[in-house]
């Protein structure tokens, strides 16, 4: 049930986020190029927005399965090696976002020690920051979500969307009738191209 909210709290911050970007931009064009003037503070908001954005929007990728991925090798592999690497790749991950948890964590710490504001915004600059713990949060528990899956059987990759496979079927579904996808681009009496 929590993970349930959560998931709906994010999708909701990820869209809010994303809304409020786009407004601030196109109020910031219209103030500029029809007004002649601007908010000073609309280019540095805009940078935080984005970097909101992007940063749980990798989580949601995640869950999504929505990251690209090179897993043609690990495709290859029996179901069980397929899982033991899935699991591999997870706890490296993990790893990853151990060191940078701890790295947000410092980095915040010292912006707070030192007192340092944004910009053009007067708010300190460690409140515009902590995206980064949370985002490593968010994405060391989709991981978390992802490994249990993996061991209990019900996954055995990252769930990554082949664009690949999915060419194939786009190719095969533009072949002519009675052809073959690998005769599409050739005579189909000599085997010549056209």
């Amino acid at each position: 049930m929590a993970l349930r909210w959560l998931h709906k709290a994010e999708e909701t911050l990820f869209s809010l986020l994303l809304a409020a970007m786009v407004l601030l931009v196109f109020v910031e064009v219209v103030l500029r190029f029809v007004f002649n003037t601007g908010i000073s503070w609309s280019q540095e908001a805009t940078l935080y927005l984005a970097g909101w954005f992007v940063l749980i929007g990798v989580s949601w990728g995640v869950k999504q399965g929505a990251h690209i991925g090179v897993d043609v090798v690990v495709k290859m592999l029996p179901m069980l090696w397929q899982r033991v690497a899935t699991l591999l790749a997870l706890a490296i991950c993990m790893a990853y976002c151990v060191m940078l948890l701890v790295g947000s964590y410092e980095y915040l710490s010292l912006m707070k020690m030192i007192g340092i504001e944004l910009e053009d915004i007067a708010i300190p600059k460690w409140y515009a920051l902590t995206i980064l713990p949370i985002a490593m949060l968010l994405l060391m528990l989709r991981f978390a979500v992802l490994g249990w899956k993996v061991i209990r059987g019900n996954a055995s990759g990252f769930g990554f969307h082949d664009e690949g496979e999915d060419s194939m079927h786009l190719v095969q579904s533009d072949a002519p009738d009675g052809q073959d996808n690998g005769d599409a681009g050739r005579d189909s009496d000599q085997g010549t191209p056209r």
